[in-house]
């Protein structure tokens, strides 16, 4: 049994306001990517759209291995979200999990079988910026668990 420890009220409240503020924030961010992943999964005609005819070949031809790591990243880190938000510990594992299918997917278009067209520094930007959040997402999910905020 852990010992108990009194801890100042107002450091208490900044704690759990700074894990709503992130915990809602990484909410609404990874809530984009499970619609990007179920409405590209479900074929969506009007979500797909955008895509070029060799983007839409591209996606019908990933590999299940790829798309459960896929499913891994997404629901990984949606699901943590949902964890942090509930001030679960099972947050952290969530979150790790997410690392694991965007290690996985990072692997497979960057290294295995590259999307059609030409690298832009968007989507170098944007899978960095993918790095960023889920690392940072993690990191913050074991903080506030060391702290006491995370049952």
């Amino acid at each position: 049994m852990e010992p108990v420890v009194d801890v100042p009220a107002a450091r208490v409240s900044r704690t759990l306001r700074l894990l709503w503020i992130v915990g809602l924030m990484s909410l609404a961010w990874n809530a984009m990517g499970a619609v990007d992943y179920t409405m590209t999964q479900t074929r969506n005609a009007a979500w797909l759209a955008a895509a070029t005819p060799a983007q839409r070949a591209y996606f019908d031809h990933f590999p299940a291995l790829m798309v459960a790591f896929w499913a891994l990243g997404v629901w990984g880190a949606f699901g943590g979200s949902i964890l942090l938000l509930a001030r679960s510990r099972h947050a952290v594992t969530a979150f790790a999990v997410s690392l694991l299918g965007l290690a996985g997917t990072t692997v497979y278009q960057w290294l295995i079988a590259p999307p059609p067209g030409v690298r832009s520094a968007g989507e170098i930007a944007f899978n960095l910026a993918l790095w960023a959040v889920a690392i940072g997402l993690f990191l913050f999910a074991r903080g506030m668990r060391a702290k006491g905020a995370l049952r």
